[in-house]
């Protein structure tokens, strides 16, 4: 699922910002991006964002802007760095090498450059965790919204196979007739009334009308269906259930539509088909 959250909160001589975004995936996948200062606290937040987010491809990135105070970074050694410079200038002449590139190689030695390690307090910790907690929050919210969404547009689509079910129960006894019919039409057509044994017709109109009988599926199909609008209303993450049962709800619609053996009847199971397609896509984007 989708989501977005951002929070920002000034304290002391800095500013603190969480953003955090996730994409569609089927798996976790957490990024984290922040301040060096703070990767002793990685854990901490690897841990609450896999067991709040669950899923999907998440970049979360936390930034501090100091606005004035020490300036940390690397340092250079200026005395040590004219050592090593006046060295190598000594060398260099008495060698009668190419100079251009002394100052360069100087920067290189050991403990020219030091680099501080920036460290931060508890108190600020706590004030970026509480940024942090925020943007997390927001984030949460931005999915539930989605989610809310998502709900009634599967709500919908349910409930318009729905409807295209009810006009299939409709065309059901009236499609035996019609079935009746045609193949005493067929048979006056081809042998004769007067030929034909009614007893056999009877035998076999009624063998190949039990063949087409959608009775049992008709019932498993509303029964998936309203199986499928309960686990919706569920508090629970159920995306993998509902894909289980719109599983079986297309399998129902497809046994359906193979004994139909009418023109309008096929129409009705096509539209069940789109709104199920329609179902799946939207599945992937829920917990």
């Amino acid at each position: 699922m989708t989501g977005y959250g951002l929070a920002t909160a000034d304290y002391a001589n800095a500013k603190y910002s969480v953003e955090i975004k996730s994409l569609n995936s089927k798996f976790l996948e957490l990024n984290l991006k922040f301040p060096k200062a703070f990767s002793e606290k990685e854990l901490i937040i690897r841990n609450i964002c896999s067991k709040d987010i669950e899923r999907g491809k998440v970049s979360l990135n936390i930034t501090v802007e100091r606005n004035g105070g020490e300036v940390t970074g690397a340092t250079i050694n200026t005395a040590l760095l004219n050592h090593y410079y006046n060295q190598l200038i000594a060398v260099n002449d008495s060698l009668n090498a190419n100079s251009s590139n002394l100052l360069q190689t100087a920067l290189t030695f050991p403990d020219v450059i030091n680099y501080k390690e920036e460290s931060v307090s508890e108190d600020e910790w706590n004030h970026l965790f509480k940024v942090f907690t925020q943007a997390l929050n927001n984030f949460n919210q931005f999915r539930e919204d989605e989610g809310k969404v998502l709900k009634a547009d599967l709500a919908l689509r349910i409930n318009n196979i729905l409807g295209y079910f009810k006009s299939v129960e409709a065309l059901e006894p009236r499609r035996i007739v019609a079935i009746r019919e045609k193949f005493a039409q067929f048979l006056d057509d081809a042998v004769g009334k007067v030929n034909i044994d009614q007893n056999r017709f009877e035998q076999e109109l009624i063998y190949y009308i039990d063949k087409i009988d959608i009775t049992e599926e008709k019932t498993r199909l509303k029964s998936h269906c309203d199986y499928f609008l309960q686990t919706l209303d569920s508090k629970e993450a159920n995306g993998k259930k509902m894909g289980f049962i719109s599983q079986e709800i297309g399998r129902e619609i497809n046994t359906m539509g193979a004994k139909a053996n009418d023109a309008q009847m096929q129409q009705f199971v096509v539209g069940m088909k789109e709104e199920l397609e329609k179902i799946k896509e939207q599945l992937l984007n829920v917990l």
